[in-house]
């Protein structure tokens, strides 16, 4: 039984769905925050594919704490959709409020050239 806080961030992020397609120009940055880390990804609704990802998980990123890693994390994306030379990306909070740690991410994101 999920309590009621999951149950709310589950209907405010199936609304965010909804209005957000990603396609192949212009993939979704979906956006998942734990406890202990960040983890995101551009996203293609059209083929339902994942075109790249980027967590704290990896060893290239350091932070001292969870708001820089969540940081590094987007400057990371933002590399690899360069890669697949993608520039606009639709942002997908998954739900989260824009703050903290979710803002951190956008604006490394933003830093390294993704535009939304």
């Amino acid at each position: 039984m999920a309590s009621a806080k999951v149950n709310r961030r589950r209907r405010i992020r199936l609304r965010i769905r909804n209005k957000l397609k990603g396609t192949g120009l212009r993939p979704r940055l979906s956006v998942f925050r734990s406890n202990k880390g960040m983890y995101c990804q551009l996203i293609d609704d059209s083929s339902g594919r994942t075109l790249a990802q980027a967590s704290t998980q990896e060893a290239t990123v350091k932070g001292s704490s969870k708001t820089n890693q969540a940081k590094a994390v987007g400057k990371l994306i933002a590399e690899r959709s360069k890669d697949l030379k993608v520039k606009h990306v639709l942002f997908d909070r998954g739900g989260y409020l824009y703050h903290g740690r979710v803002k951190a991410l956008a604006e490394g994101a933003r830093e390294g050239g993704l535009a939304f």
